[in-house]
This record gives structure tokens, sequence and C-alpha cells, in this order.
């Protein structure tokens, strides 16, 4: 490792840091995010081979893809909090280390409840890496050209999530599922290695850690996401009902205890500024439209085209690879455009894409479905940037950890309503060909998108308000 990289200067609150130093900076930032999002989509599709190694069913086998994304629902904003109690850098060190001993264990597990066990602790590590990587590149770059930064997160999220599906097809074509996960290993202690000697030590706020609040923070969040979660796959009514009941006390408790708090668990001081809330509101709302198509599209071209599961992978793939396109396109723009207007006429595309995916004929080829995905990655990818950056530029930089948090809880939120929205549409359509269910869930994504295109559009009427 040279020297430029070794001696890391200490950056002002503004100025972020030097060109080399920010180079390796974020090349461990985006390793470590894209193992975490790759993690996801690894899981997903090699959960049948998982479930047949060791003799599960499918309701005890998806525990392994459950575990994981409860734990992140739980702790993406308790950890968000600690890190501006103690310094992103230091959170985000412990989680890439947590990730790589867990991937470990995961890669190792001998049964099934382990193989679980040690998702749950990967989630809680992957949690941390989410929870604060958007506060380390506001930090990392200057002001002037923070889009960028943003630009270059959402291009390595969008080719984790590209290249999910392939990189599992070819490790499984060689290996065992174990090393999905044991390949993990080596790009954690490069991460770690990089990130140790080159991210910016980021001075703590030096409040006192409320345990109680992460508490009720981890249970609001996680009862949430698995009462929705439970409603997509028809569990009984009164058993979503305890969930999301559950869930709606622990939000009234935590409000009630951290009322007046300078730096809320749930950030919600900072829904004050005007652009902040129209922001996270944009993210939701894309964030639905893209859970409702991600879930109903495979329905629609396997079990209605007829399509095998690689084909359906390879057709969804022009979305994310166009989004990666875009994304540092989008990024560059940012840093000269309002993201009012760069966001509103994304998503604007967006909203387009989705209705022409809604009335896709009836047979139609490999093609017709490739470029109308391409539109859906086109807006996508246009919307992302600008609006990570109009989220962290509208929130005080001292709050930069609990923004982060916001980040990634609305794109969690977002894509689990979609998910069990498109489950309605499904149930409310069960005595009709599952094109119809399909076809709903489309249509609403395209309206969640419109929303979210209105929400961006708004934010040009708000006068600027000082974050810092």
């Amino acid at each position: 490792m040279t020297a430029d990289v070794m001696d890391t200067p200490k950056p002002t609150q503004t100025d972020g840091l030097p060109d080399r130093p920010r180079f390796w900076a974020m090349a461990a930032i985006l390793t470590a995010v894209g193992m975490a999002t790759l993690d996801t989509a690894i899981a997903n599709t090699a959960l049948p081979t998982i479930a047949g190694d060791f003799h599960a069913t499918a309701a005890d086998s998806v525990w392994v893809v459950n575990a994981y994304q409860l734990a992140v629902a739980a702790a993406v904003l308790p950890l968000a909090s600690l890190g501006d109690l103690l310094g992103q850098k230091r959170v985000y060190l412990a989680g890439l280390a947590l990730f790589a001993l867990s991937s470990l264990a995961c890669g190792l597990s001998p049964t099934l409840p382990l193989l679980e066990v040690a998702r749950v602790v990967q989630g809680l590590g992957a949690a941390a890496i989410m929870s604060v990587n958007i506060a380390l590149i506001r930090h990392i770059y200057p002001a002037r050209i923070m889009g960028r930064g943003f630009g270059r997160n959402a291009l390595a999220v969008a080719i984790s999530f590209a290249i999910g599906p392939t990189v599992t097809s070819t490790i499984l074509s060689v290996a065992t599922w174990h090393w999905l996960f044991l390949v993990n290993v080596p790009f954690c202690l490069l991460a770690l290695g990089l990130a140790t000697v080159t991210l910016p030590a980021i001075p703590p706020l030096g409040h006192r850690f409320d345990g109680v609040a992460a508490l009720l923070t981890a249970g609001l969040f996680a009862l949430l996401v698995l009462g929705m979660g439970e409603a997509a796959h028809a569990a009984s009514w009164p058993q979503v009902a305890a969930e999301l009941s559950g869930a709606a006390l622990c939000g009234f408790l935590l409000l009630r205890r951290q009322r007046g708090h300078p730096a809320p668990m749930l950030a919600i001081d900072l829904f004050r500024n005007r652009v902040f809330a129209l922001s996270a509101l944009t993210s939701v709302c894309t964030f639905i439209a893209q859970g409702l198509a991600f879930v109903a599209l495979p329905f629609l071209f396997q079990s209605v085209m007829g399509r095998t599961a690689v084909e359906t992978g390879l057709l969804i793939t022009p979305w994310s690879v166009v989004v990666a396109v875009m994304a540092p396109i989008a990024g560059k723009l940012s840093d000269r455009y309002p993201a009012g207007i760069l966001g509103g006429v994304g998503l604007g595309v967006l909203c387009l894409g989705m209705a022409l995916v809604a009335l896709m004929p009836t047979h139609p080829s490999s093609l017709d479905i490739a470029w109308r995905l391409g539109v859906c990655g086109a807006g996508f990818g246009f919307f992302q940037s600008p609006n990570l950056k109009a989220i962290m530029s509208s929130a005080p930089l001292h709050r930069s950890g609990g923004a982060s948090g916001i980040v990634a809880t609305a794109r969690l939120l977002g894509q689990s309503t979609g998910a069990a929205l498109t489950a309605a549409c499904f149930g409310l359509l069960a005595n009709h060909d599952l094109t119809y269910g399909a076809t709903l869930a489309l249509w609403l994504g395209a309206f969640a998108a419109g929303a979210a295109s209105v929400a961006s559009f708004l934010r040009l009427t708000v006068k600027p308000q000082p974050a810092a």
C-alpha cells in the first residue's frame, strides 16, 4: 500500500479528502456495500439449493433470507445513532469485521438452525455498514462534488443486484453453496484494511446511547417488516394484526421516550426540514414501485409466459444494468442541477416505464420486455443519486448518521411495502389468471412512481434552508 494511502490527512468538516485517499476510502466503502447488497440476492437465488442440502422445507429454509432482512431492519437506526455518538468510522469497521466473521460462520454452518443464527449476525454486520456508509461519503467528498460519491454508491448497489444471480450460478456450478458466503471473507479483509487507514475519523456527538430507545426502534421496524412479510405470505390475520399492533405500540413508546432529544434515534426532528421530508417520501414511494415490480415480474414471466428461472433473471437484468449506467451520470448532474428536477424527471420516466410494462402484449418477445425494463431502469437510476444528495445535504452535518439511517430505512420500508402490496394484488384476484394480479401490481407501481415524481417536483417550491 502506498504512502499516500497510509498517510491519510485529517479532512475539515466541509472539504472532504484529497483525490488519492478519497479513491481508496471509496473503494473500501463500495466493496463492503456491494457485498452486503450481493448477499441478499445470493441467498434468494441459492435458497432451493440450501434447502435441498439440509433436506428442509421451503417454509423452514426461507428463514435464511428472513433472518438477514429482519436483523437489518431492526438494527439500522440504532446503529446509525451509535455512529453519531461514537463516530461513523468505528461503527463501520465493527460492522465490516462482524460481517466477515459471520460470513465465515455461514459458510461453515453444519445445520440449518446454525446457518440462520449466523445470518442474523451477518444482518447485524450489514446493518452497521448500511447505516453509516452514506454519512461517511458525505465526509469523504467535498460538498461541490458530493453527488458523484452518491452516484458511485448507487452504481455499486445496482451492479451487485444485477450480477447476483450470475455470481450465484457461477459459484454453484463449481462449488457448494458454502462458498457463496466464504467468498466474502477475503473481500471483507481487504475492505477492512483499506477502511482502517483511509476513512476519516469523524468526531462523535457525545450523547449517551439510549438502550431502551434502541430496543423500541428494533421492535418497531422488525415487527413492521415481519408483519408485512407475513401478510404477503397469507399468514392468519390475527397473527399479522398482532405483529403490526406491536410495531405501532413500539413506535408510540419510542416517540414519547425521545421527545425533545437533541439527536433522536428515529430522526423525526429532521423531517421539520421540508426538503428532507419530501426527499424521504420520494424515496419510500420509489422503492414501493421497485418492490411491486421485482416481486410481480417473476410471477408474470414464469407462471404466465412460461419462461424459465434463468430466462426470468436475464429478462429483469436490463433494469439493473441501465441503473448502473445512469447512476454516475445523475450523480454528476446533481452537483449542477436541483434534485427536485432530476428526480422528478427520472421518476416520471419510471412511471412511464411501469405503465409500458403493464401494457405489454400477451406474448411479448424478449426484446420487447427488455427495452421496457430498460426505460424503468433509466428512470430509477436518474432518481437515486440526486435524492441521496438532497437528503444528506438538507440534514445538519453533525446529524449525518441519523440521516444515513433514514436513507436505509426508507429503502427497506418501501421494498417491504411493495412486496406486501403485490401479495395483496394476487390475493384479491386469486380466482383469476395470475396476469391480472401482476398487471394490477404494475399499475400500482406506476402510481407510486408518479406520486414520487410529484413529491420530487414539490421540492422546487421549498425555500432552501441551511443544513449546518
